[in-house]
Parts: structure tokens; C-alpha cells; sequence
């Protein structure tokens, strides 16, 4: 769908200069999204993975974060062996509604209500964000912790919509649950891609 170098705004890797690949295509339907455009995977033409990391290439920082839509509706073993061979450090951003393909350093896990992550995803994310919407979803939230491994570091984020409200609520949860982070979309609050 696009691609643009930026700085990672959320989640462990935030402040972090990065190469987003946003690849168009999504079922998960989150009524939220901020990127609707996404779903539609027809609307945007294909682009040949060589001139994907061709792009990657023009600019100095070497972390790509492959995200969506949803990625993992497609093979990405041949665009990550292409951008590993490159050189590049690549995360994923996945609601883990599918199983895992390609080759990364790293795997956040952002599970959706509309469609839940396979089980076996779980267990393999360096990260898992949660996006807090509602009070109850810091249950929810815990079901899917419960389910990842021991190395997996645990953020709660905010539905941007809904910051005001629920930020102070995270803010108490973390406070009390300490194995928990909190997650902040700083590229909004500071206005930038």
C-alpha cells in the first residue's frame, strides 16, 4: 500500500528511526482502524519485492517494521530473505490472526476482538500490545499474556480516541501490574507519519 521512513511511535521499538512497509489487505475489520484505506487489498497495485527493498535502501536506518492491513494474510518468506540478505533488522506488526511466515527479529502480536490470533503465534511474540478500548479489555488483555511466553514484554495501549479516558485507567493498571508496559502512539502527539 505504501511505504515511508519514519520514527516507530509505539511499542517497544518507539523512538526508533524506521522504514514502515505497509502492505494492503486486511479481514480483521477493527471498527477503530486508523488506516481503513488498508483493507482493500485490490486497491493498491503490486509492487515487486526488488524495488521494495530498493526504497528501503535509500534511506540510512536499517530497521523495517512490516505492518499492515494485516501482513500475515500473505507468504513473507521471500520479501524478509530479501530484506535480511540487505541487511536490515525486521519486525512485524500482526494481529497474529494468521500463522507466521518469513524470517524476523522481531514479532509484536496486537490481538484483535474481531478475529482472534491463532494460539501457536502467541508463544513466538517478542511483544505484545493490546489495545485498550473498554474496562473490560484489561481482562481480555491478561487471557492472551497468559498465553505468551516468558520472554514476551507486555504493553497496554490506549484506543487513540479514547486516551483521555482510559489512560489514567492504564496508568493505575501498570501500577499495580508491574509485568505490564504502557504503549504510546508518541507519532500522534507529535504530528508526524
Amino acid at each position: 500500500m505504501e511505504s515511508f521512513y519514519t520514527i516507530q511511535g509505539e511499542g517497544f521499538y518507539s523512538g526508533h528511526a524506521a522504514y514502515f512497509i505497509r502492505l494492503g489487505g486486511c479481514d480483521v475489520g477493527c471498527h477503530w482502524c486508523d488506516v481503513k484505506e488498508s483493507w482493500d487489498a485490490e486497491a493498491h497495485p503490486l509492487t515487486k519485492i526488488d524495488e521494495i527493498v530498493s526504497n528501503a535502501l535509500q534511506y540510512p536506518g536499517r530497521l523495517v517494521v512490516i505492518t499492515g492491513g494485516e501482513p500475515l494474510i500473505y507468504n513473507l518468506q521471500p520479501l524478509t530473505q530479501k530484506l535480511k540478505e540487505a541487511g536490515f533488522q525486521i519486525n512485524l506488526e500482526t494481529s497474529g490472526a494468521y500463522p507466521l511466515t518469513g524470517t524476523w527479529d522481531w514479532v509484536c502480536v496486537s490481538p484483535k476482538k474481531f478475529k482472534a490470533p491463532v494460539p501457536e503465534i502467541l508463544p513466538q511474540a517478542h511483544e505484545l500490545k493490546l489495545i485498550i478500548f473498554n474496562k473490560s479489555d484489561f481482562t481480555w488483555a491478561e487471557q492472551y499474556a497468559a498465553q505468551a511466553g516468558a520472554q514476551t514484554k507486555l504493553f497496554l495501549q490506549t484506543e487513540w480516541s479514547r486516551s483521555a479516558e482510559m489512560l489514567p485507567l492504564i496508568v493505575d493498571y501498570i501500577k499495580m501490574n508491574p509485568q505490564w508496559q504502557i504503549s504510546l502512539q508518541t507519532h500522534k502527539y507529535l504530528d508526524i507519519p
